[in-house]
């Protein structure tokens, strides 16, 4: 695990101290490491974190005759199987890193053998013979790599910091932020720097000079498909593969442990830990005083339960200096408040392991946002006649922005479930309207979203429950979940992996009839009878908890000089993306406890901490 940088300069040679200062950017990736590689116009380097192969893993690393060098950010988890193969296939090793397994696939197969790799991860592979460059990105897009090809060259890296520190110049990008102010985050490919892209997940790219860019996917999230399982047999099925999944993650020559939050999803993980493994699991919660945001009973009984050697913290940040930290370490705008519990976890867990497991990516394939139930029970909407539909929307338009059932009647006036479920999920289409201007919205229709997502969006005949997760699970995930992992972990150089997006339980997950994951209302059904046997019975019937934060009351009270100042300053309103009085009229209703617009305003708020942090 570590951080990747580098270049391809088009008209001058690299130089080691051009890929060091990209590098250096990015310590907090990789304390323990740093490596340097450069050939003619192009130079490589990475920051590493230890986990595999402590003493021969240094990068970067090359074959046999030194023809192909790669750096590589992740693990790969099945490495010791590939490498084996590749043995007999003639090829020799110097260390027993899974680094090296992957420049040696190459030199074999090119990458058609990415599809062979099992793990998170995004590489560069530096051919010295052809002069080119081919850089590539896990399934999921667990690991980030941003990518710049410009007039002086091409250059990637780990996160914008990297970018920024080669002295690039860039441009904001007007289009990125008018989805920013929809989602709440910057989705793939785009980045905030209208130079500046993010490689998909699952995807590879070829970047030789005189040539086009050459991209393609070597992965697809796996569409649905009919199953001629039982549903007893599916369970059987569920089970098997995330135990594998999680034995596949527990390899590591350092210590390992596991965040508990008190759900199903790090519950089932704990739980397929503890009986893999010979130790008692180490396990690490976090609270909050405000007991509707404190999940630390729950986490206990698991913990009781498995026999963990558990930690756990109460914890009373002082949040105005982590906000501005926080933004510093995503580098693009990023309103996912839960990135606050998730930095804290992961600065807590650092102290005793450098490698944790999570349970992420169990809402996304198997239905448990309650919003994939909600959206189900809109489907009435679509037997509504067009013409009655617009004038639920004019009525909606005339009611004033205070009026309850304003955004609902928004929502079911739309002419296809796919809007329904924006308007639903992500910042309503009213209230854009009245905070922002005209030139930061984006267009009122779906159009513009169904064509930058395609590739995410399943065909109509499909069923909605289907289609959102697949949305969730490519769009959602990627750009907001994973993000918010990576970055608030690599902050405190500890490796978090996701069993539950392995891509066998993918697989599995999308061959699951919608019925079977949601049911009588409630999601992840399926997931849950499978492992009901091993959990805590107090587990199987609470309703759903977000790992969130009191960000309203922290509005209301230590983050209330900070909005202010920064909403309402002057630095903001200049940039002439809001309407000033509308902003404050959120804050005033906000403050006076009419309405929990916290969502809205910290979205603004980390906004406007980016721009100053980066002299925008």
């Amino acid at each position: 695990m570590c951080g990747i940088a580098g270049f391809v300069h088009r008209d001058r040679p690299a130089t080691t101290a051009a890929v060091q200062a990209m590098c250096d950017a990015i310590v907090h990736r990789g304390p323990d490491d740093a490596g340097y590689y450069t050939d003619r116009s192009c130079g490589i380097g990475m920051r590493r974190l230890s986990i595999i192969d402590l003493h021969t893993g240094h990068q970067p690393l090359s074959n046999e005759d030194g023809s192909l060098w790669i750096v590589f950010n992740g693990e790969i988890y099945d490495y010791q199987n590939l490498r084996a193969w590749l043995i007999g296939r003639g090829h020799q090793f110097r260390t027993n890193s899974d680094t090296e397994t992957i420049v040696h696939l190459y030199e074999e197969e090119g990458p058609a053998g990415f599809a062979r790799l099992h793990g998170m991860f995004a590489f560069a592979i530096w051919d010295v013979k052809r002069q080119e460059l081919v850089i590539a990105r896990d399934r999921f897009g667990k690991k980030p790599l941003y990518y710049a090809d410009l007039t002086e060259g091409f250059f990637f890296g780990s996160e914008l910091k990297c970018l920024q520190a080669a002295g690039l110049s860039l441009d904001l990008d007007q289009e990125a932020l008018r989805l920013y102010f929809q989602f709440g985050y910057v989705p793939d490919p785009y980045s905030p720097y209208r130079q500046v892209r993010k490689l998909a997940g699952g995807a590879w790219l070829r970047y030789k000079r005189g040539s086009p860019l050459q991209e393609q996917r070597y992965w697809r999230l796996p569409e649905p498909t009919v199953t001629s399982l039982t549903e007893a047999q599916a369970r059987a099925r569920i089970r098997e593969t995330v135990d594998e999944a999680v034995r596949l993650r527990m390899i590591a020559d350092v210590p390992l442990g596991a965040f508990l939050s008190g759900g199903i999803d790090s519950s089932i993980v704990t739980g397929s830990m503890a009986r893999q493994s010979k130790d008692p699991v180490k396990t690490f919660s976090i609270g909050f005083e405000e007991s509707a945001y404190n999940e630390l009973g729950y986490a206990a009984q698991v913990a009781q339960m498995f026999k963990t050697e558990h930690h756990e913290i109460l914890v009373k940040p002082d949040s105005v200096s982590l906000v501005d930290r926080l933004v510093r370490h995503f580098d693009e705008p990023f309103a996912d408040s839960s990135a606050i519990p998730t930095y804290l976890v992961s600065e807590f867990a650092a102290r005793s392991v450098k490698v944790a497991l999570s349970g992420d990516g169990g809402d996304e394939l198997f239905g448990g946002y309650t919003r994939f139930a909600d959206i189900d029970h809109l489907t009435f909407a679509d037997r509504i006649p067009q013409a009655a539909r617009r004038m639920i929307s004019r009525a909606a338009e005339l009611l004033p922005h205070s009026a309850y059932g304003k955004n609902y009647l928004r929502m079911i006036s739309r002419p296809s479930a796919f809007e329904r479920y924006l308007e639903r999920n992500f910042t309503p289409y009213f209230l854009r309207k009245q905070l922002l201007t005209p030139d930061w919205m984006l267009p009122a229709d779906s159009a513009y979203l169904r064509r930058i997502f395609s590739d995410h969006l399943l065909p109509e005949e499909v069923s909605i429950v289907n289609r959102m997760m697949y949305f969730e699970t490519g769009v959602h995930l990627t750009g907001d979940m994973l993000v918010k992992v990576d970055r608030m972990s690599m902050a405190n150089s500890l490796e978090v992996r996701s069993p539950l997006l392995d891509q066998e339980v993918a697989a599995v997950a999308a061959t699951i009839p919608s019925q079977w994951k949601i049911h009588q209302g409630r999601g992840k059904h399926i997931l849950i009878e499978a492992f009901r046997d091993v959990l805590p019975p107090g587990l199987l019937t609470r309703p759903k908890q977000g790992f969130a934060i009191p960000l309203a009351e922290w509005l209301r009270g230590p983050l209330r000089p900070m909005l202010r100042d920064h909403v309402l300053g002057k630095s903001f309103v200049e940039r002439g993306l809001i309407s000033p009085s509308f902003a404050e009229r959120l804050i005033d209703e906000h403050e006076a406890g009419r309405r929990d617009n916290s969502t809205s305003l910290w979205s603004l708020l980390v906004l406007e901490l980016w721009f100053a942090q980066n002299g925008l």
